[in-house]
């Protein structure tokens, strides 16, 4: 069976402008600054037999890839010169030890183009690709950070910082009112053109270079959020793998707990309980929870309690219930990051609720829960039709069949235009949980039913 032409390749060193013994000088000498001695004699015939589609092994593709990267100015990944699966980072592995920059460039390739019904028959969650990173890595992943060579010539400074920061500030309240579907789309084009382009040229200073790598994991784990909230639990691990990658980048130990934490939220959320507790764990680990503000600090902490009382470890659940309570009490005016600005009494509330509910005491959950209802803010409008749902859900398993109703009834009230996976599956529940008491409602509870499922239909 004869090769198929890499024309990716080809149409790569077109656009380049140099002959193949030109490309294969440059791409001596990068190799040679690897250490890639089995590299040496690569010459004129290499370039000419890997076009023709013969295989590119070991250390070669890698080396290709910044050779032509360093000669266009710009970030070539593998995907693009034909010599790998597009996304660098993927749900079947951890990927650590992946080019973080490279992998920007290639986030939106397979992410964006699929339909709706696509993206959740192949959103599988992998509990493999969820594991921590071994002992050592979070120093050397810094240090290789450090010792990276610009692509381009141009410099990024402190104004494409807080560029990054302002759009992540954007997308979030996006995702805050109408849920993780509204504007992603906008937001990967954003990551994966302006924000590569940023990462890929000459820094400064190394603080300048930290700053934008810890800005750019930010809004990388804010599309792993959106996905999350969405149902692409595929597209999420892959973003929050990523988002991590590149905190350790920027040696940001609490953003780093910050992401670990949404990991540790999907976990639970899909049923995954002891990789869950090792996230959560991760995340209140060493530096991660002792340099975060109070704020963060009560965030990790009530998301490391759900996950214990996922693990039934009912007396730590409560224990680290009652801290995250402290830690946000004594947050009071203290300066946070803007990651954290939702977290406030209710969302508090709201994941405490959620801890209780899973412990089995319904009683605490639904006062836990009619907390966060009465202190939520108006622009939360997601969580806030969440929460609601939960509380009916409390209600119906306690017997109180009229108060559910009621509080399902105000939750479809406010969910019109939110664009939600999770607002979704909350309606689905509220469906399944009306089904066997739908007699004794009578007809508010018919009628409920009625407009849930209409809701269903015309939702994401």
């Amino acid at each position: 069976m004869g090769r198929t032409r890499n024309t990716r390749l080809e149409d790569v060193i077109q656009e380049m402008g140099v002959s193949q013994r030109q490309l294969a000088a440059r791409f001596r000498s990068v190799a040679a600054e690897h250490g890639a001695t089995e590299l040496r004699s690569v010459a004129q015939p290499y370039i000419a037999r890997w076009i023709a589609g013969a295989p590119v092994e070991g250390r070669a593709p890698l080396i290709l890839a910044e050779t032509l990267s360093r000669g266009l100015g710009r970030v070539v990944t593998l995907a693009q010169i034909g010599l790998a699966p597009a996304g660098a980072v993927t749900a079947d592995g951890p990927g650590w030890d992946v080019d973080t920059v490279a992998a920007l460039v290639d986030l939106g390739e397979n992410n964006m183009t699929m339909n709706r019904r696509q993206a959740l028959t192949t959103s599988a969650y992998s509990a493999v690709g969820a594991a921590l990173p071994p002992a050592g890595w979070w120093d050397k992943t810094l240090e290789h950070a450090q010792g990276r060579v610009p692509v381009s010539r141009r410099t990024a400074t402190v104004v494409h910082v807080e560029a990054v920061r302002e759009a992540t500030q954007f997308f979030s309240r996006q995702d805050q009112r109408l849920g993780g579907r509204a504007g992603r789309s906008a937001l990967i084009t954003y990551l994966e053109t302006d924000v590569a382009d940023y990462l890929a040229r000459r820094l400064p200073s190394e603080e300048v270079r930290r700053a934008l790598f810890s800005a750019a994991s930010e809004l990388v784990y804010l599309s792993g959020w959106m996905a999350f909230d969405s149902g692409d639990h595929r597209e999420a691990q892959k973003n929050f793998t990523l988002a991590f990658h590149m905190a350790a980048e920027a040696d940001d130990a609490p953003l780093a707990g910050h992401i670990l934490r949404a990991a540790a939220h999907q976990a639970v959320d899909l049923g995954h309980p002891k990789r869950a507790l090792e996230l959560a764990e991760g995340s209140v680990a060493q530096r991660r929870y002792a340099l975060a503000s109070h704020r963060e600090r009560a965030l990790l902490g009530v998301v490391h309690a759900r996950a214990l009382a996922a693990n039934r470890r009912k007396k730590e659940a409560r224990a680290a219930l009652h801290q995250a309570e402290r830690d946000l009490h004594e947050a009071g005016s203290e300066e946070a990051p803007a990651r954290v600005f939702f977290f406030s009494e209710a969302s508090l509330a709201h994941e405490t609720a959620c801890t209780l509910r899973d412990l089995g005491d319904l009683e605490a959950a639904q006062t836990e829960f009619k907390r966060s209802v009465r202190t939520r803010a108006l622009p939360f409008a997601r969580t806030h039709a969440v929460t609601l749902g939960y509380l009916g859900d409390v209600q119906v398993r306690q017997g109180q069949v009229e108060a559910a109703c009621a509080t399902w009834t105000k939750a479809l009230d406010g969910i019109d235009g939110i664009q939600s996976g999770r607002v979704r599956d909350t309606v689905v529940q509220m469906s399944h949980a009306l089904s066997p008491v739908r007699a004794r409602g009578g007809r508010t509870a018919a009628e409920l039913d009625q407009r849930a499922r209409a809701v269903l239909r015309g939702i994401l």
